[in-house]
């Protein structure tokens, strides 16, 4: 086939949305590039580009096959009219040019086309050459404008193909959709790989203030296990082009132009870099350790802070307070960053990317009481808020516990979205869902259908802790029924990552709205005026989401087992009313002691929690022990499974419970459980 047709037909392509031949639609004229990936492979020369010029009825198109070995073809066209013979010059079939097949120079070719719809049908005759001589072809090419943006699709069917599949080639406009990419180390310490680790993510953070430019692979045994799947998922799904950085340096050279200066912070002050992260945001600027100024100053960034030495000899009250007199007031007031989690040492600042693209406060208050000066600056920061804000990050390990920063941050009528480690969402933010894509769960309850349980022991588990966290691509997904909290908020901040989940999931897979809010909340902590409205944003969310179960959790008044994790029943009434189109609610996180039923709804607590240290043969004889307890059948027992459990193991420890035991879809559990309830109600004294 000559590379002159190819160049007509994807000249006539790029006119679908155009009406008239003579006034094409101006968003498919420029320059065009190959998705290799998605496209059929071009042999030799690897990769297309296509630059496409119109003039009224005069078509310019400069077609190159591969790079720096090369096929070139440059076409000027007049557009409409009948059939038009254009004459082979030159042998080469550049889609195969590892097949025996070859064009007949000084030969011609009759090229046709009309219009199918919006879809473009282009045909041609011509003789080829084969080994053993010409053979007549019928080539019919069609084009048409996917429904990605910026995306075109061209295909090739061949006569001498037969029924193999079309030639297919996915091209993206040059320029659109080009991303660069860097792998970071594991070694997170002060002292050794932090400092460059933090500039990187700095420098994400500011340079996809502009777009979705840079993402970062984390090391594999990164808390979020999705980091790698999900970079396959935009190149392969989203037609994202990755360059890789391999150093800091190239790093900073690709992506300077974004970056206004830098900020140094202190090494002896593990604090400092947290001040750094929010002067980085409201600034432009990276951060960088003392080590690093040769780096920055070679590529002619300017110095607007310099931490060094300012915070020596004080505590993390005072530095939060100079850092609160400071700045608080340009930061944002819907996002704040709570850059906890390890201590010492070490520091994983996987989401202050997020926090310098949306110019939030970095701290990690403590939000224990007893530690009143940073405890009273985190109320500070907090009241100061708007309304429903989000916390974002975690709660350091070496101050307070998970239950005292969500019992605070509550008590404002704020949302937590965890974790500090969360990688790589001022990238994933800015992805759209595909055209037309919309959130279908794995419903198994039929409409009108009735489900009687038998007299047996029903089991339905649920992976907790976000899906990144748990064993969504672990062993034995798809193998038995399970359900999965789906992280809500990505509806607005991250949604291509949610369609990401969606699309991977099998019949097998149910995902639940969580955790007690349109984010991480408890219920008995916020303020009673408050709870309806954060109800109707998670119910909002829940409509997206396709969702039908939420789950709820409430440690503000205790540990996981010693306090009272119990719901009162104005909360249990509160979600209830808040959520009509809810089939059932789920709560707790160890075994939790609220249980209620209205009209055919279940609100149900955890009979059950995995640990992920529980030997086998230890699980098997506690589920049967729970049953001989609960002697009064159908019994509906609810199973929590700690995220670091993959479904391999879940499934081995239910397969040994025997006859009488059965584990269901969580939707149809709960809906046996609310047409036959065999558990006592109970609720927390209000």
């Amino acid at each position: 086939m000559s590379p002159r047709l190819f160049s007509l037909g994807i000249a006539l392509s790029c006119l679908v949305a155009g009406g008239a031949m003579s006034q094409p639609a101006q968003p498919i004229v420029g320059t065009w590039e190959l998705i290799p990936a998605q496209s059929t492979e071009i042999d030799l020369y690897g990769t297309l580009s296509v630059r496409i010029e119109v003039k009224r009825d005069t078509l310019l198109l400069v077609q190159k096959w591969g790079g720096a070995r090369f096929f070139l073809d440059s076409l000027h066209l007049k557009l409409g009219g009948p059939p038009v013979s254009l004459p082979i010059t030159n042998r080469v079939v550049p889609t195969n040019v590892f097949m025996g097949l070859s064009m007949p120079v000084g030969t011609s070719r009759q090229v046709s086309a009309v219009w199918e719809g919006t879809t473009l049908r282009m045909e041609e005759t011509y003789a080829m050459l084969g080994s053993q001589g010409r053979v007549p072809v019928k080539a019919v090419h069609r084009y048409e404008c996917a429904p990605e943006k910026e995306i075109m699709i061209y295909t090739i069917e061949r006569s001498t193909r037969g029924d193999a599949p079309p030639i297919r080639y996915l091209l993206k406009r040059k320029g659109a959709r080009q991303a660069f990419v860097m792998q970071l180390e594991d070694n997170w310490e002060i002292d050794g790989r932090l400092p460059v680790q933090a500039l990187l993510i700095s420098l994400q953070g500011i340079a996809n203030t502009n777009g979705p430019l840079v993402y970062l692979l984390y090391p594999e045994n990164w808390p979020f296990t999705y980091v790698r799947s999900v970079f396959d998922f935009y190149r392969e799904k989203r037609y994202y082009t990755f360059t890789e950085l391999r150093t800091a340096e190239e790093a900073i050279t690709a992506l300077k132009q974004y970056v206004k200066g830098y900020v140094v912070w202190d090494r002896s002050v593990r604090t400092s870099l947290i001040v750094a992260f929010t002067i980085a945001g409201l600034e432009q600027a990276v951060v960088v350790s003392d080590d690093l100024l040769p780096l920055v100053e070679k590529a002619g960034l300017k110095k607007i802070e310099d931490l060094r030495g300012r915070f020596r000899g004080q505590n993390d009250a005072a530095i939060y307070r100079w850092a609160y007199d400071r700045y608080w007031a340009r930061c944002s007031k819907e996002f704040i960053i709570w850059l906890g989690g390890e201590h010492g040492t070490v520091m994983k600042p996987g989401v202050a990317d997020w926090g310098i693209r949306q110019k939030a406060f970095f701290t990690d208050c403590s939000s224990r009481p007893s530690d009143t000066a940073e405890y009273a600056l985190a109320r500070t920061l907090l009241s100061e808020m708007k309304p429903m804000s989000m916390v974002m990050g975690w709660h350091s390990y070496a101050k307070d516990l998970e239950r005292e920063h969500v019992t605070l941050t509550s008590s404002f009528g704020h949302r937590v979205e965890g974790l500090h480690t969360l990688p790589n969402l001022s990238f994933s933010a800015q992805i759209p869902l595909s055209p037309g894509f919309r959130f279908v769960n794995n419903h198994r309850v039929e409409p009108g259908k009735s489900y009687k349980p038998e007299k047996k022991v029903y089991i339905s588990c649920i992976q907790t802790d976000g899906i990144g966290l748990g064993a969504w691509l672990k062993p034995g997904r798809g193998k038995i029924p399970y359900a999965w909290e789906v992280l809500m908020n990505y509806t607005w901040m991250a949604p291509a990552m949610v369609e990401y989940f969606y699309t991977m999931a099998t019949p097998n897979d149910y995902f639940i709205g969580c955790l007690s809010g349109p984010g991480y909340l408890y219920p008995k902590a916020v303020p009673a005026d408050m709870l309806p409205k954060l109800i109707a944003m998670a119910r909002e969310q829940m409509r997206i989401l396709d969702l039908k179960v939420f789950e709820t959790m409430d440690y503000s008044q205790g540990a996981t087992v010693e306090g009272n994790t119990e719901l009162t029943k104005t909360v249990v009434e509160a979600y209830s009313k808040g959520m009509p189109d809810a089939i059932g609610f789920v709560n707790g996180y160890a075994p939790s002691y609220t249980f209620s039923v209205e009209q055919g709804r279940p609100f149900m607590s955890y009979d059950y929690y995995l640990s992920p240290s529980r030997p086998e043969a230890d699980a098997v004889s506690d589920l049967k022990e729970l049953a001989r307890v609960n002697s009064n059948r159908p019994y509906f027992l609810l199973m929590h499974v700690r995220e670091s459990s993959d479904i391999e193991r879940v499934k081995g420890i239910l397969d040994k419970l025997g006859d009488g035991f059965e584990i269901v879809p969580l939707d149809i559990f709960l809906t046996m459980a609310g047409s036959a309830p065999t558990f006592q109600k109970r609720f927390l004294a209000d």
